[in-house]
């Protein structure tokens, strides 16, 4: 039996599953996994409780009356199909002024306007209900938005901070590697840090012209005079990053070709685009 611990039960508040739970948007066996796991730690319990709290406020405040035209619509049609021709024999403008502003009932009518008026009621309660559906819908888009963006910018403030030990680590060397016959003109730096076994390569400095959906750039370690592939990367008119390529501890020499997407066994030797040795 797993034992959770209290940083494990505040990652899984954290996940966002609570939420989605209130929502209703969670499958059958994640919404028995969220009662079950209330049900067994008090804090996902009260979590739960707060988030359905603040989903009930957030409904009640923003809650908007329906449209009149909408109301009028619906009531027409109510009308039209629950009452018989006898009692409900002019036209549906004069039958919803009928029922707003009709005069004392008697007999079987009081009946028939009651039951209309209850209608009246509930088509304005549904109204309201859709409005609120609506509201919450956008509610769950907006924390689905927010938790996208949370983890975007967790991305890129763990990638500043690689980026970072990059340039100040004393460990890391740079290396240009520089264009063959094959592309001139090409450029790209590439830092290594032996004893990290990283490899990273600047984007931002990168003189590659833009490879086509079949093709990518794929960079290789000479290890021993043999090549090992250290993974493939896209050059687009975006590409400003450093980008963290395959570890290695060993190298002689790095180099780029051009290779089919996903890369290559071994290198096309006829497609280098830049290479250096240290």
């Amino acid at each position: 039996m797993r034992i959770w611990k209290v940083e494990d039960i505040k990652a899984y508040i954290e996940s966002g599953i609570l939420e989605l739970y209130v929502l209703g948007d969670v499958s059958p066996e994640e919404k028995l996994q969220v009662e079950a796991m209330a049900a067994k730690h008090p804090a996902i319990k009260a979590e739960l409780d707060e988030i359905e709290r603040s989903m009930e406020a957030y409904a009640l405040e923003n809650a908007v009356e329906p449209a009149e035209h909408l109301r009028d619509r619906i009531l027409n049609s109510l009308v039209t199909n629950l009452a018989d021709d006898r009692t409900f024999d002019k036209t549906p403008e004069e039958k919803v002024a009928k029922v707003a502003t009709m005069e004392r009932p008697n007999g079987g009518n009081f009946y028939k306007y009651a039951f209309a008026a209850c209608l009246t009621l509930l088509l304005v309660s549904v109204a309201a209900l859709v409005s609120t559906y609506n509201k919450l819908q956008d509610s769950n888009t907006q924390i689905a938005s927010l938790r996208s963006s949370n983890s975007q910018f967790a991305k890129v403030a763990n990638f500043t901070e690689d980026t970072l030990e990059v340039l100040r680590g004393a460990s890391f060397k740079t290396l240009t590697l520089r264009g063959t016959p094959k592309s001139p003109q090409s450029q790209l730096i590439v830092a290594w840090s032996p004893k990290k076994k990283q490899v990273w390569i600047d984007m931002r400095s990168m003189k590659m012209a833009a490879n086509d959906q079949a093709h990518q750039y794929q960079l290789w370690a000479l290890v021993g005079g043999k090549p090992v592939s250290l993974g493939v990367f896209d050059k687009t008119a975006d590409s400003t990053n450093m980008q963290k390529m395959a570890p290695t501890a060993y190298a002689d020499a790095f180099a780029v070709t051009l290779e089919p997407r996903g890369g290559s066994v071994s290198p096309t030797m006829d497609q280098m685009m830049v290479i250096g040795k240290f």
